[in-house]
């Protein structure tokens, strides 16, 4: 017989919507960070695209404007342990005149192989281009 109102209908149910849950819940925590380092090294890419960009721009020759953005932007994504593990930064100096421009690719390599989630890869690759305008009225070399 019952007394005062208990029931022993759920007696181990909250045992098994943890076995049941405990699985989803860690999915989704993984998930949550995997996306979250995505999105960190999205916008550190952009930052260093457009850094690199502006520094290759300023510079007085098209030789320079390599080295520049490259000294540009690794600070800018070297600054996060797991957000970019490969850094490529290609420049196009091939409208280096005055009132021409110059265009920056910054690639970089996300490593999700700490985070073991079925169905997402062991890396992606965020690629950002950026294109700087050179002053008109400036000499370059």
């Amino acid at each position: 017989m019952k007394r005062g109102g208990e029931s022993h209908l759920g007696d181990g149910s909250l045992t098994l919507e943890l076995v049941i849950l405990s699985p989803v819940i860690v999915l989704f925590v993984l998930l949550a960070l995997s996306l979250g380092r995505f999105e960190l090294a999205r916008e550190q890419v952009v930052g260093a695209a457009r850094a690199a960009a502006e520094a290759a721009s300023v510079v007085p020759s098209a030789d320079q404007a390599e080295s520049a953005a490259r000294s540009a932007a690794a600070p800018v994504v070297g600054s996060q342990a797991h957000s970019c593990v490969q850094l490529n930064v290609s420049t196009d100096t091939s409208h280096f005149v005055p009132g021409g421009y110059v265009r920056v690719v910054v690639s970089c390599q996300i490593d999700y192989g700490d985070l073991v989630i079925p169905g997402v890869p062991g890396h992606s690759v965020v690629q950002v281009v950026e294109t700087a305008p050179i002053d008109p009225f400036r000499s370059v070399q």
